[in-house]
Order: structure tokens, then sequence, then C-alpha cells
């Protein structure tokens, strides 16, 4: 993140060297952790195949979807670093407003009669 407010996103194409070992590792948990909930990731991770960035992103809206699954984002409202990221986990992964379905209130003085 760059700029005073962090409101440059910066996306590089390669992991620095001095970080790939740690991604490898947050990486390959994150997929252990998915294969656990999601059976398309699961059987890639048991035949030892290598989970796309694409299939990956699927299994975790399925999973989130589903309830079975809970994407965490870091940041910091101080120049708000990691707010982007953020707003896009909400758009790839949460359900939109026409996904959601009718939403059913209740009367509670009324019997707990639907509105």
């Amino acid at each position: 993140f760059e700029g005073d407010r962090g409101e440059q996103v910066v996306v590089a194409d390669e992991v620095p060297p001095d970080a790939a070992e740690a991604f490898e590792t947050a990486r390959t948990e994150l997929v252990e952790r998915l294969a656990d909930a999601d059976d398309e990731i699961a059987e890639i991770y048991l035949e030892g195949g290598d989970v796309s960035d694409a299939v990956l992103k699927a299994a975790i809206r399925r999973q989130t979807l589903a309830r079975t699954f809970v994407p965490v984002f870091m940041g910091s409202a101080y120049k708000n670093k990691g707010v982007q990221p953020l707003l896009d986990g909400v758009v790839d992964y949460l359900p939109s407003p026409v996904e959601r379905g009718d939403v059913v209130a209740l009367a509670v003085d009324e019997g707990e009669r639907e509105v």
C-alpha cells in the first residue's frame, strides 16, 4: 500500500524471495483447511495436484456461502492499510442482496406472525 493514506494498492506479480517460504507455508495451510470443508479442493489436494487461484477463490466463495469457512482479512484503519483487499473480499466471497433471497420478519408482539 502506497500513498499518504494507503490509497494506492500495489499488486506484485511475484512473491519477494525473502517472503517465499512464508507464502508457501500459509498457502498450503489455506488449501488444507479448505480441503476439510470443500470436496473439490479435497480431491485436488489428495491427488497431489496444484490448486489454481481461480479454483481456490471459487471454493472459498462456495464454503463462505455455505457457512462452513470464514475468510479473514487483516488491515488497519490507520492510513487505510488493507481496506481495499477487504472490500474486494466482500465482493468476491459474500452474497449480493439479489442472491440473498426474501427476508422474513416476525411480529413478536403478534405471536411471531410473519410480516
